[in-house]
């Protein structure tokens, strides 16, 4: 596709013998928001690692920008792509506009001096994500809240096209979490591409336009959130019942877990394949 930011074709990969991923093949469009999902270990944190490079594929391509990854020097992938890990180790105590300034290290010169305009494009990106008031601060005493918006605004720092977040609002609380995502959409209005692992599918229902819900590393079910946030898919999937029903205030649909008693109420309820 010549509107393609990402594409997998048949991208298998494992650790050891085992395979993680396995035939994935999916387009992401340029300035789409979609959203990986799926049960632990079903290989979404893995899938992303290969969508940045950071792993090989035993087989198929991962093609950005309609280039195979593997024809990217990691310069020039760091200019087009901006990743936030699911966590991140700093074993020095760095502070807070030094590690954003660390995100500009794509576009630095050959004696690698921050200029003027690479201050700026961190201070911007700090601003973004709420951490200016940070900047003198050192990471290591930060909470993991904090650390992880400022890992974001070195991301952001980096001024990519595409923006690779595996579980970002893992460590915030609901106000954060919405404030990050809101950020995501604005940034994605902008004509930022983003792919985000996620694990809470109520956000995930409410930010993405596309969804990837994985099943032991391969793809069980692809399309908008309405086409895959279904009872009968999440319910084979995961393993166990859930309560599907649309929001009146968003219009989007909302995900909730059910108590054993609740899940066997369901189950008879649904008992003879009928859906919701």
């Amino acid at each position: 596709m010549s509107d393609a930011a990402i594409a997998l074709t048949d991208v298998t990969f494992g650790y050891g013998a085992d395979a993680v991923v396995r035939g994935v093949s999916f387009v992401v469009a340029r300035g789409e928001f979609v959203g990986i999902i799926g049960p632990n270990g079903s290989g979404k944190s893995t899938l992303l690692r290969l969508m940045s490079g950071y792993l090989r594929p035993w087989r198929g391509q991962v093609a950005i920008d309609g280039r195979s990854i593997e024809h990217y020097e990691r310069r020039e992938l760091g200019r087009r792509m901006g990743v936030v890990p699911q966590e991140t180790l700093v074993p020095f105590p760095f502070s807070v506009s030094e590690m954003v300034l660390f995100g500009r290290t794509p576009h630095l010169g050959g004696f690698g001096f921050e200029r003027d305009s690479d201050v700026a494009a961190a201070r911007r990106a700090m601003e973004r994500t709420e951490t200016a008031h940070l900047a003198r601060r050192v990471i290591t005493e930060l909470s993991g809240g904090e650390r992880q918006r400022v890992i974001l605004a070195r991301a952001l720092a980096q001024e990519p096209s595409i923006l690779l977040l595996d579980e970002p609002a893992a460590f915030l609380d609901i106000r954060h979490e919405v404030e990050m995502y809101d950020l995501l959409r604005d940034l994605q209005r902008e004509g930022m591409t983003v792919v985000s692992v996620l694990h809470d599918l109520n956000i995930a229902a409410l930010y993405c336009d596309r969804l990837l819900l994985l099943s032991e590393g391969s793809v069980a079910r692809a399309g908008t959130p309405s086409e895959v946030i279904t009872y009968p898919t999440l319910t084979e999937v995961y393993g166990t019942e859930v309560y599907v029903a649309m929001n009146d205030i968003t219009g989007s649909l909302n995900v909730l877990p059910l108590s054993r008693s609740h899940r066997e109420r369901l189950r008879a309820r649904f008992k003879g394949g009928s859906s919701a």
